[in-house]
């Protein structure tokens, strides 16, 4: 009997990261091609969560899955608020909370007098000292916008019971820790996505010795070479 539900725990998982690919790939969201990526590398594979996003039906079926793993055996939901950063962090928390049946809230990027930046909870968002809080995400890279989320939770004494993304593009993180008070959270993920970036150049980027166009997701098109903008 002890290895039966971590087999099945495997099986579901495995389908659920299958069927989240599908719903991105049959939203467009993920592409493929030869992209100029936001820290300057190229990649030959982006994906675009907004087009997922944007189908309330896609979304709610993503935010389903986590939370029916926050429920326990009587079905009642394990947290009390679900929190994400902005700007797809707010969709998905709220459509998580609707289906729990708790509070939504969000918290934006904040810049110090000193230039350093910091998320913060604003608009009267608040967690009762306590309160067990869910945090959300759509896509982990470097885990950037998770890592800030802590603190501000810490900071009101909302007690963190998992932090989870739709698509997984850090190499496999199971924790993050909080860069405020040194605590491990656990980590889960939909799907796990390992998409490789190269240096610019036909010497490091297949694309580049090819001569396929560099294309800049968000930005107005292709460009000629490594410079300006792009995406994550």
């Amino acid at each position: 009997m002890t290895t039966i539900k971590p087999a099945l725990d495997i099986a579901a998982r495995a389908a659920i990261a299958s069927r989240t690919e599908a719903l991105f790939r049959a939203s467009g969201a993920f592409r493929e091609g030869h992209f100029l990526l936001k820290s300057g590398r190229h990649g030959d594979a982006y994906v675009e969560k907004f087009h997922v996003l944007s189908d309330p039906v896609a979304t709610s079926e993503l935010c389903g899955y986590w939370a029916a793993h926050v429920r326990d055996a009587t079905g009642m939901p394990m947290v009390d608020v679900v929190a994400g950063p902005t700007t797809g962090g707010v969709l998905l928390a709220f459509e998580t909370a609707r289906q729990l049946g708790v509070r939504s809230i969000f918290a934006e990027e904040v810049t110090a007098a000193d230039g350093t930046t910091h998320r913060e909870f604003r608009r009267g968002f608040h967690i009762e000292r306590g309160e067990r809080v869910l945090l959300v995400d759509d896509i982990l890279t470097t885990g950037g916008s998770l890592l800030a989320m802590l603190p501000a939770v810490e900071a009101m004494g909302g007690d963190i019971v998992e932090c989870a993304v739709l698509v997984d593009r850090s190499g496999g993180r199971a924790t993050l820790t909080s860069p405020r008070t040194g605590r491990t959270y656990p980590l889960r993920s939909l799907w796990q996505l390992d998409l490789p970036t190269y240096e610019p150049g036909p010497a490091t980027c297949p694309r580049c010795a090819d001569g396929t166009p560099v294309y800049a997701p968000g930005s107005t098109g292709t460009t000629s070479g490594a410079g300006g903008p792009g995406a994550a």
